[in-house]
């Protein structure tokens, strides 16, 4: 299992164009973030599509790196979004991530967004990482 730490200086190395921070790696579970100001936002001042999938995206990898390590070339094969409430435009946005399934070679799980401190989801994402063939 690779930590916090350990993840959040691979992101920072292998991703540095990435705004999102992990806040927490725990047993098959991430907690990742991202700041939310102008440059995330649509038309009508909610949080774009594209920021909540990046960040449910890079919450699944970090809790896969958490459980099985630094596996660089592991991929997204599936990212499906149900978009449940409008986000604040003026709070971070917060991704609880738990693996659902951890198979050979593909990996399930489930992303509840945030708006930080609010405790009702604003997005709900399910998605699967495929495993590189080990030799």
């Amino acid at each position: 299992m690779a930590t916090k730490q350990v993840i959040a200086e691979f992101l920072a190395r292998e991703f540095p164009q990435s705004k999102c921070v992990v806040e927490a790696i725990g047993e098959r579970t991430s907690v990742i973030s991202h700041s939310i100001g102008f440059d995330e936002l649509r038309p009508g001042g909610t949080v774009s599509g594209p920021i909540l999938m990046t960040v449910a995206d890079v919450a699944l990898y970090a809790a896969v790196l958490g459980e099985l390590g630094l596996v660089a070339l592991a991929v997204t094969s599936n990212l499906s979004i149900n978009f449940l409430r409008k986000p604040a435009a003026d709070k971070d946005i917060v991704g609880h991530c738990k693996l659902v399934k951890v198979g050979r070679t593909l990996v399930m799980g489930e992303v509840m967004l945030y708006s930080r401190g609010d405790e009702r989801p604003v997005a709900q994402v399910m998605g699967t990482y495929a495993l590189p063939a080990k030799t």
